[in-house]
């Protein structure tokens, strides 16, 4: 059903005459007049009794009308919920645990007027995709991979460089430094099954072997967080990276240890990536956000690939 000219119903019912309608939506009456004849035809009743007065609702008019106007807030409804600024921001995230959603819920914090659904996407390429279809509104990625540079389309801003840290049992044989530095972790063995080739954070754990000699190992079965942090905890053995931001919590009998990295200090590069053309309102209030609340990139000291684009 033409919903233009149910719309032109609605008008010429709360009007009273077919003149006020057309005047109301800047159509001449004669163009009125046969948008409801039209719907007469194709409904096979009569809407109106046309008078000396202008124009009555028939019995059947009378019964069309509350349906019309369903008609019309169902289809206003439908819109909204895409309109930019209307609907949800929709932003990526990798985990529920990581820096990245620590990013989100301080930005909810910040702005809680501003409606969010946060989707975890698995890689780069995904997520890229999602962004031009208009899938989501934004995506946080450490870029740019060689070989994969983003395309044309694809803005992105640098937000966050997260330092890496090291996580011991208690019995590990670095279990009671108070830091480490990167030369000292040579010949241990560290244990990251959650690294999957082809992936953004592959590349850079990749590059970090390669600059300074370190074993990492991502063998075995990807069980999650809690099957890592049990293994780490029993397995002398075995040390693991993660985010100095990465929210996890383990049994107080683990005895597990965040030890930091220095010299330098290995981190990971969180940018922010958009469509250029997204007119969502609340995109410029999350860049906002962040450009505020994120502190600056590649100080001294700290150690990121050589592909990560700098800004």
């Amino acid at each position: 059903m033409d919903l233009v000219t149910v719309r032109t119903f609605v008008a010429a019912a709360d009007a009273g005459q077919f003149q006020e309608a057309a005047t109301e939506l800047s159509v001449t009456q004669q163009a009125v007049s046969k948008r409801i004849s039209g719907l007469e035809r194709d409904l096979g009743v009569r809407l109106f009794t046309r008078t000396a007065r202008g124009a009555e609702l028939t019995i059947d008019g009378q019964a069309f009308l509350p349906h019309a106007r369903e008609l019309l807030r169902v289809a206003e409804r439908a819109v909204d919920s895409v309109h930019a600024g209307r609907r949800p921001l929709r932003v990526d995230v990798l985990t529920s645990r990581s820096a990245q959603s620590g990013l989100m819920r301080g930005f909810h914090r910040a702005h809680p007027e501003i409606e969010l659904d946060v989707v975890m996407l698995f890689d780069i390429e995904t997520a890229v995709a999602a962004i031009r279809s208009g899938a989501i509104d934004a995506s946080f990625r450490a870029v740019a991979v060689p070989g994969r540079p983003l395309p044309e389309d694809i803005e992105s801003v640098r937000v966050l460089d997260e330092s890496l840290q090291l996580l011991t049992g208690p019995t590990h044989a670095l279990a009671g430094a108070r830091s480490v530095t990167v030369a000292q972790l040579a010949g241990h063995r560290i244990w990251m099954p959650g690294i999957v080739p082809g992936t953004e954070w592959a590349a850079y754990y990749d590059d970090l072997v390669a600059e300074f000699g370190l074993t990492i190992e991502a063998t075995g079965p990807n069980f999650g967080s809690d099957a890592l942090l049990d293994t780490i905890a029993d397995t002398p053995a075995l040390a693991t990276f993660m985010g100095e931001q990465t929210r996890l919590v383990w049994p107080a009998d683990h005895g597990l240890r965040r030890i930091p990295v220095t010299d330098p200090a290995p981190v990971y590069p969180h940018s922010l990536l958009w469509h250029r053309d997204n007119p969502h309102p609340a995109l410029a209030t999350l860049r906002t956000h962040l450009a505020a609340a994120t502190a600056g990139h590649d100080a001294a000291g700290t150690w990121v690939p050589g592909w990560v684009i700098p800004r």
